[in-house]
């Protein structure tokens, strides 16, 4: 059976793992979230998120951006290849609606898997 948990092996941890995806990474983006992305060893993808105080303000509205996104990605990641993953997020994605932001985080791991196969 197919799990769709989020363990601690599916998140970027260090600031090291962080650094090593700024790189050279394949991107895919939006007006509101860029995907960076470089291939990893592992036998799935990893995801780091970074919603910057500067973008939203609220920590509540921080908290339900990365819940969303975090969510999307544990039920995407069996589509999505061994990547690791940086979700960075810019100044309009506190105006959007959870379906809204739902469906543009799923239009970019397809983008992202896209340009990662060629």
């Amino acid at each position: 059976m197919t799990s769709y948990a989020f363990t601690r092996e599916l998140r970027l941890l260090t600031p090291a793992q962080f650094k090593s995806v700024f790189s050279n990474p394949i991107k895919a983006s939006s007006a509101e979230i860029t995907l960076l992305a470089v291939p990893n060893s592992e036998q799935h993808p990893r995801i780091g998120l970074t919603v910057a105080k500067r973008f939203v303000k609220n920590a509540s509205d921080r908290n339900r951006i990365k819940r969303i996104i975090r969510t999307n990605f544990r039920l995407n990641q069996h589509d999505i290849p061994n990547l690791d993953i940086v979700v960075l997020v810019r100044n309009g994605v506190v105006d959007m609606e959870n379906a809204e932001l739902h469906k543009l985080t799923e239009k970019l791991w397809r983008k992202l898997s896209r340009r990662y196969n060629g």
